[in-house]
């Protein structure tokens, strides 16, 4: 699988990996070893937890490897007047006039219930490139979709977001 991402998205897993390295691996490995410490280990909850902290922490720095190994790199610029990577955009339901605002960004970032949909949902897809005042067409099965005015356009960043954990 090669998911698509910014160098954005690439520099924070590097930020994330590192942190783990350098500060959750030796705390867990600590741990670890200052449970062991408190003797039988078959009946040493202390112990099993601080393991299991230390594989996850392991596994996510595996993970986060793994993603920016096998990923493609994406541009998060866009036209000023087009909905592009990042943006945040005021769209119209034209069947019930219902209005909601979302922010396009990859999957590594994406959360719906806060708004944050990936530039490889059908939404997203279906209002890249598009302007303000454009009624676009959402496929989201061959059978069914649904239509979407764009209301606004606003350049956001992506510094503040957090990539998504499993």
């Amino acid at each position: 699988m090669h998911d698509k991402l910014t160098e954005s998205d690439i520099r924070k897993m590097e930020e994330e990996i590192e942190y783990r390295k350098l500060v959750v691996r030796p705390k867990a490995l600590e741990d670890v070893k200052e449970a062991r410490s408190h003797g039988d280990l078959s009946e040493n909850f202390e112990y099993y937890a601080a393991k299991q902290f230390k594989n996850k922490n392991e596994s996510r720095i595996r993970y986060l490897e793994r993603m920016i190994k096998t990923a493609v790199v994406i541009s998060d610029q866009s036209k000023e007047d087009e909905v592009g990577l990042n943006n945040t955009v005021k769209v119209e339901f034209t069947e019930d006039g219902e209005v909601e605002t979302y922010r396009i960004v990859t999957t590594v970032r994406a959360d719906s219930l806060s708004g944050l949909i990936t530039n490889e949902s059908p939404l997203g897809k279906a209002l890249l490139g598009h302007k303000v005042g454009d009624v676009v067409h959402v496929e989201v099965r061959p059978d069914f979709g649904y239509d979407v005015k764009i209301l606004s356009i606003e350049n956001t960043t992506d510094e503040g977001d957090e990539i998504r954990q499993f």
